[in-house]
């Protein structure tokens, strides 16, 4: 389970596993009062050479595993959300990607999946756009530019 808090990915990545991370208050699967370290993961971010460990916590009742994230990232994807809309932004408006770090074929992996979701989420008569559709997929808590449906 993803546990999202509020944090600087370069804090992270200056301190590394000595990082004070915000405990958890309670399980997120099962509400129990208390949850315990449970060690960390490598996750790789863009901007970074190398990965960052995030923290993890273990309910000890329900035994469910809870893994930080900073919340400005979606889950599975590298790249900040903001970065995201930013540059869809622009091929929206230009015709074009701009230039930037990322490859091409990552943003069009994100168009590609934004189309897809915005048919599937918000149905075929959706006429705001696709930037739009952006924000409003995260308002549902979608992930916009996922391949998952």
């Amino acid at each position: 389970m993803i546990c999202f808090v509020e944090v600087l990915l370069k804090d992270i990545f200056v301190q590394g596993k000595d990082f004070q991370w915000t405990r958890p208050a309670i399980c997120l699967n099962c509400n129990h009062f208390k949850v315990w370290g449970h060690g960390f993961v490598p996750r790789y971010f863009n901007g970074f050479a190398g990965c960052l460990y995030m923290k993890c916590y273990r309910c000890p009742l329900c035994g469910c595993v809870m893994t930080c994230r900073p919340d400005t990232h979606f889950t599975r994807i590298q790249c900040c959300k903001e970065t995201i809309r930013i540059l869809l932004t622009l091929r929206m408006e230009t015709g074009r990607w701009p230039p930037s770090s990322l490859p091409p074929p990552r943003m069009r992996h994100w168009l590609v999946n934004l189309k897809r979701q915005t048919l599937a989420q918000l149905t075929s008569t959706w006429k705001e756009g696709l930037v739009a559709a952006f924000i409003a997929l995260i308002a549902m808590r979608i992930v916009p530019v996922s391949r998952s449906m």
